[in-house]
């Protein structure tokens, strides 16, 4: 199936300003992601969060996107009412309008460029290995945690097909030039991509590439009042995508105790102490390197 329609998303995060940026130097400049075979589309997520400086207004917009919400009509804070109108935009989601969603965040950990998949299919596997040839220093990131396009809660899955372009670190609010550089390759090798895409032309790629697939996410550790004791340790501080081995340190506890890695298994981090998630305690995910089939 060719892809007609594209549509980049940039600021679903107020606060993540680069794809904002992005968004107002494309605009001037539409033919740097036009492509000669599908059309592209720039959408501003969250512009009210955007005027005011913060992630969101009332709840995270990338949350908003599971098919039982956007049917609910009691749901009606801000970012409720957005996500619905994104809705009516882009998709509607299990029949959308747009065949594929590229939606631009930036975070406070050092990810570096990361695209991460939230579906699997021939077309993210070619995508992913054509990217890392292209960009040998990105990451591939699989959430691939739901059973079906219409169960996830976030904004690119409202698409036939959507992805996350993830770069960082960075600090909320605050543009940085790697970070706006990178974020701005990637985008453009997928753009490329779609182009090849369409028109047969992919060119040869390896048959397996490393990635990584999302296990769980781990609370910072908190007492019973839910008072936290302790940070993440400066063991994987900085350290995302690296390992992680059985009975290394994860946390610091004030008290000067340690809280270990525990099982058999080495696993990796990603969003390391990630700033946005401190609303909900949320101190890193936990990925398992993979070797991806190419199909």
């Amino acid at each position: 199936m060719s892809i007609k329609t594209v549509a980049v998303v940039c600021g679903t995060h107020g606060n993540e300003i680069t794809g904002v940026y992005l968004m107002k130097k494309w605009q001037k400049a539409q033919q740097q992601i036009s492509r000669s075979t599908f059309s592209t589309q720039l959408l501003q997520g969250n512009p009210k969060a955007y005027e005011i400086n913060r992630r969101y207004v009332d709840k995270d917009l990338n949350r908003q996107f599971a098919s039982k919400d956007l049917a609910n009509p009691d749901l009606a804070y801000y970012e409720a009412l957005r996500a619905k109108s994104i809705n009516q935009i882009l998709g509607p989601k299990g029949n959308p309008k747009t065949d594929l969603v590229i939606d631009l965040h930036t975070t406070t950990s050092n990810m570096g460029p990361t695209l991460l998949m939230p579906q699997k299919g021939v077309f993210y596997s070619r995508l992913a290995a054509y990217v890392k040839s292209k960009m040998p220093e990105a990451v591939i990131f699989c959430d691939e945690d739901h059973k079906a396009n219409e169960d996830h809660h976030l904004l690119c899955t409202i698409g036939k097909y959507g992805v996350i372009v993830e770069v960082g670190p960075v600090p909320q609010s605050v543009l940085r030039h790697d970070v706006f550089e990178q974020s701005e390759t990637l985008t453009q090798h997928i753009l490329d991509f779609v182009e090849l895409f369409n028109t047969d032309s992919v060119p040869e790629l390896p048959t397996e590439i490393e990635a990584f697939r999302f296990v769980k996410s781990l609370k910072l550790p908190t007492d019973e009042s839910g008072e936290r004791i302790g940070m993440v340790h400066k063991h994987i501080q900085d350290s995302d995508f690296k390992a992680v081995k059985p009975g290394e340190p994860l946390f610091q506890l004030f008290d000067g105790g340690v809280i270990n890695l525990d099982g058999d298994e080495t696993l990796y981090t990603a969003f390391v102490n990630e700033a946005a998630y401190y609303d909900n305690n949320l101190a890193t995910s936990l990925m398992r390197k993979i070797t991806l089939q190419v199909d």
